[in-house]
């Protein structure tokens, strides 16, 4: 369970953000809250602002942080991989470009009956990882305990918390583009494994990028070709909004033991729609089908996945191509603990205003991103927002009515069209 991120000189982002995942001292909707150990946790947060505030950069930054742990071990000595991957700093601001990008998160692990809380974060730059560490706090403790720690600019490196054996394994195999978390995983060391399977356990997903298709994006869900079961599970799941699919039939075009392609299979799917003058079903193709539909395809195998392993699901435009009361059912099946037993949690970024209530969400679980005239975007929530006068917002309001009228920024500054 993420219960902060935060990240500093990333694309749009100049100055540290933080996105708190623990819940607020206030009243409205207690039934979301998860209670784990000490700590108050949220399963949904909805970030708004205007087109071009920064949103997708929250979401990118997220996504940038979990690729560096999941993958950062095959940068070592290949420094043009790195340029191509490296976090890119804060746009417009010459000094920004040599500074440093820092990511940081606090995690607990759903599965951990000791509900110990993990502090994980480093920074980067053009030359490599500059700074790296990871610090763990016990349920009753107060204070964290540092598990590793690295300062490329003061060479410190402290493995204290490691095995001997894992200490010099990582020093002799450390270089300056890669993480210990990651190549300590690779290792098999248990402290970067934790790190590791955490990040590995969420999913990112980009709905918002018009450059890429959601049938190029598509995954299937594990075992569906193999197993009816597995297709029964997506034919209920889809009649959700749906009920015209009946069911599926797939076809392999590709093996991969392909001489043009190894390594990949490939499949035909179709969707089987029941005729309406015989007994017969029609076969369409699963890419025919409405971009909504798609979508929701997309969606099941990332929703099942997180909800099984109780991650974070971090995505970019959850609205696009879908119905508000669609988009309200998945963020109901992450508020509901008899579904979400694991606590799974879900981020997105959305343009819909129908989710802006007090029926639906607490203030603490809505964010807005704004960017000022210098190009520099903030995030905040509804919760810590103060109007003019300097009060809250009351749980009472219309969030919805004043988050339009500007009451509560990050919305677009009109001029009318010109053409």
């Amino acid at each position: 369970m993420l219960l902060q991120f935060n990240f500093k000189n990333y694309k749009s982002f100049a100055d540290e953000v933080v996105l708190d995942m623990t819940a607020a001292g206030i009243s409205e909707l207690q039934s979301h809250v998860i209670e784990a150990g000490k700590e108050s946790i949220l399963p949904v947060a909805a970030i708004y602002g205007a087109n071009a505030s920064g949103k997708s950069n929250v979401y990118g930054a997220f996504r940038c942080m979990t690729m560096f742990v999941t993958s950062s071990f095959e940068f070592g000595g290949d420094s043009e991989k790195f340029e191509i991957r490296r976090p890119k700093p804060f746009h417009f601001s010459v000094e920004s470009e040599d500074s440093d990008t820092l990511f940081e998160v606090y995690f607990m692990i759903p599965e951990d009956e000791s509900l110990k809380t993990y502090n994980y974060g480093f920074c980067v730059n053009r030359e490599g990882i500059t700074e790296e560490w990871l610090n763990v706090k016990a349920k009753t403790s107060r204070n964290y305990k540092s598990i590793f720690y690295r300062n490329e600019r003061t060479k410190e490196t402290d493995l204290s918390g490691l095995t001997k054996l894992n200490k010099e394994n990582i020093s002799i195999a450390l270089e300056d583009q890669v993480l210990i978390s990651s190549l300590g995983a690779k290792l098999r060391v248990k402290e970067c494994k934790i790190v590791y399977d955490w990040f590995n356990n969420n999913e990112c997903t980009d709905f918002g990028n018009p450059l890429t298709s959601i049938a190029g994006q598509m995954r299937v869900p594990k075992k569906f070709v193999e197993e009816s079961t597995e297709q029964e599970k997506m034919v209920k799941f889809l009649s959700s909004f749906d009920d015209s699919i009946k069911g599926f039939h797939t076809e392999k075009i590709q093996d991969k033991d392909d001489e043009d392609e190894p390594g990949m299979n490939r499949w035909e799917i179709q969707t089987l729609h029941k005729m309406i003058d015989c007994e017969e079903y029609a076969e369409i193709s699963l890419r025919d089908e409405s971009a909504g539909t798609l979508k929701m395809f997309s969606l099941y195998p990332e929703i099942q996945r997180v909800m099984k392993t109780g991650g974070v699901y971090f995505v970019d435009e959850l609205n696009a191509r879908l119905h508000p009361l669609l988009v309200r059912l998945i963020v109901l099946a992450f508020l509901n603990p008899e579904k979400n037993i694991k606590h799974a949690q879900l981020i997105f970024t959305t343009h819909d205003t129908w989710h802006l209530s007090n029926h639906s969400l607490r203030r603490d679980e809505i964010w807005f991103v704004e960017k000022d005239k210098n190009g520099i975007s903030t995030m905040y929530s509804l919760a810590d927002f103060k109007d003019e006068d300097g009060k809250g917002i009351r749980k009472d309001e219309s969030y919805e009515r004043n988050y339009l009228t500007g009451k509560y920024g990050a919305i677009p500054t009109l001029s009318g069209f010109e053409f």
